[in-house]
């Protein structure tokens, strides 16, 4: 377990994680695909399927300073790792090489389902 949220960002959304600093003149700003392989290292400990494979980002933009914003939601409101979950795609975001400063944001709508999951992510929970 995590810290707890806000009730209100529980409820409404809203900023749940923060990490990296401004992007160091020179340097390149990381690809899509650079910050979804990171992203892909995160797993809700209660799935073995990580949390881009399971639909949970809804939207990610990388600013031409390198600063990434990222909206994600969970399965559920009553979630129990809703208080690390979000802290962790921010870190891993911010670990690749030439981001700055990375925001996730907590949303619910549109509410999460199973259709959001991928193949990969539906045939390793057995349902095809």
């Amino acid at each position: 377990m995590g810290p707890e949220l806000d009730p209100d960002i529980l409820e409404n959304g809203g900023l749940v994680g923060k990490a990296g600093e401004p992007k160091e003149e020179g340097k390149a700003v990381p690809s899509d695909e650079a910050i979804i392989d990171a992203l892909r290292t995160v797993y809700d400990p209660e799935i073995p399927v990580n949390i881009y494979e399971l639909g949970l980002i809804y939207e990610m933009k990388v600013a031409e300073n390198g600063d990434v914003k990222i909206d994600m939601t969970l399965t559920a409101p009553g979630c129990p790792v809703a208080g690390i979950l979000p802290q962790q795609v921010a870190d891993a975001a911010s670990s690749i090489d030439g981001t700055g400063e990375v925001e996730v944001y907590l949303v619910w709508e549109p509410a999460w389902d199973m259709d959001k999951m991928s193949e990969d992510a539906k045939l390793a929970l057995g349902f095809f």
